[in-house]
């Protein structure tokens, strides 16, 4: 094992961790004013009407599954009846369908973010940077997956990228089980880590900003001026606006 292997496997993730952590921390510190997607939706709603939830869906299925075969170990699935061979068709089937659904999604939030003159003034640099990352960690992904598990014989990185994933976890480094793995499985993982690292400067953060608060905030209570109580009768339409009599106006 090379030194390369330690500095890939074993500090980047670290580093990108230790970035992800405390740049979230400087960014909710300093900048809780740009703690935002800086929404565009007034600017144009048509294709973002699609995009955005085909984007979302699609991404919350994929973590869902990164989730499920990467930290949940195998053992424990075939202790609740899932067998390898289902476990495999779940993984190809709905990963794929996952995949290409935020991928479209994801297309039509550029081609919207480009085309739309208003938007694309919006756009900063991070921004565009940020497409780049994303994009590239959810291509090599699908063209892992479409390769190596749909067309191909099939590789088990339960076997090995899982494993490696957890070792960090518990502090226990294995870089070794990520030596030999298919290139498209490296580069997915080596982008992941980047984007991870990226994004407490991006928009990204706004996936941290649900409002639970507005579950446990009092009732807004609205009321209307009534017809008694008010300081004067209310009127049917508009109140007449008549021409000031002159006598009254000189005697003033």
């Amino acid at each position: 094992m090379s030194t390369m292997d330690v500095l890939v496997w074993v500090a980047l993730p670290y580093v990108c961790f230790a970035v992800f952590v405390l740049g979230h921390i400087w960014r909710y510190r300093y900048d809780k004013f740009g703690w935002t997607t800086r929404s565009s939706q007034v600017y144009e709603s048509r294709l973002l009407r699609w995009g955005s939830p085909m984007f979302h869906l699609g991404i919350l299925m994929v973590i869902a599954g990164h989730a499920v075969g990467l930290l949940i170990p195998r053992e424990w699935l075939y202790a609740i009846g899932i067998t390898e061979e289902m476990y495999h068709i779940g993984a190809t089937v709905l990963g794929t369908a996952a995949a290409v659904l935020t991928l479209a999604g994801l297309a039509i939030l550029i081609y919207r973010r480009r085309v739309t003159g208003p938007v694309f003034l919006a756009t900063t640099r991070m921004d565009k940077f940020m497409y780049v990352m994303l994009g590239a960690t959810l291509l090599f992904g699908t063209l892992a997956t479409v390769v190596h598990q749909v067309f191909g014989g099939g590789f088990h990185y339960r076997e090995t990228v899982s494993p490696w994933l957890r070792s960090l976890i518990l502090l226990q480094p294995q870089p070794e089980l990520m030596i030999d793995i298919p290139l498209l499985f490296q580069l997915h993982v080596i982008t992941a880590s980047l984007l991870f690292a990226l994004w407490p400067f991006t928009r990204l953060v706004h996936v941290f900003s649900a409002p639970v608060g507005y579950l446990f905030r009092p009732y807004i209570v609205y009321r209307s001026r009534d017809d008694v109580r008010g300081s004067r009768a209310t009127k049917r339409g508009w109140d007449p606006v008549s021409t000031p009599d002159p006598e009254k106006l000189r005697k003033l």
